[in-house]
């Protein structure tokens, strides 16, 4: 049985730095790839940062680029984000996922994904 556990988030201050971690079971954790999603109150859940199984390429959505780094450790399970330079607009549940697929453009749709996380509360304050 597939399971994903986010972990690491938290309520920060703008301009600080966080590291969400995501541990994995029960799949090949090597040959999914990794996204993370966020869904802030109100709003839809959106992509946020990927890295393909393929061959490590990241993704990362034009809100987070420059200021967050996603990785992947395949011999501990776990996929990184470190965000950095936190904006009260980072406020949401984050959300990891596992997808089959490893196109970058695929990687940006949440409905490529099989796997979901029951996601993880960040909250920036100004």
């Amino acid at each position: 049985q597939a399971q994903l556990v986010e972990s690491g988030g938290g309520l920060v201050q703008a301009g600080d730095s966080l590291r969400l971690s995501c541990a994995a079971s029960g799949f090949t954790f090597s040959t999914y790839s990794m996204g993370w999603f966020r869904q802030a109150p109100g709003e839809e859940r959106e992509f946020v940062a990927a890295i393909s199984w393929h061959d490590g390429s990241t993704y990362y959505a034009s809100a987070v680029e420059g200021r967050s780094t996603t990785s992947r450790d395949n011999g501990k399970n776990t996929v990184y984000l470190q965000m950095n330079n936190l904006k009260p607009e980072d406020t949401a549940i984050y959300y990891c996922a596992a997808s089959n697929r490893f196109l970058g453009p695929v990687l940006r749709k949440s409905t490529n994904y099989k796997y979901w996380g029951q996601g993880i509360q960040v909250t920036v304050s100004s």
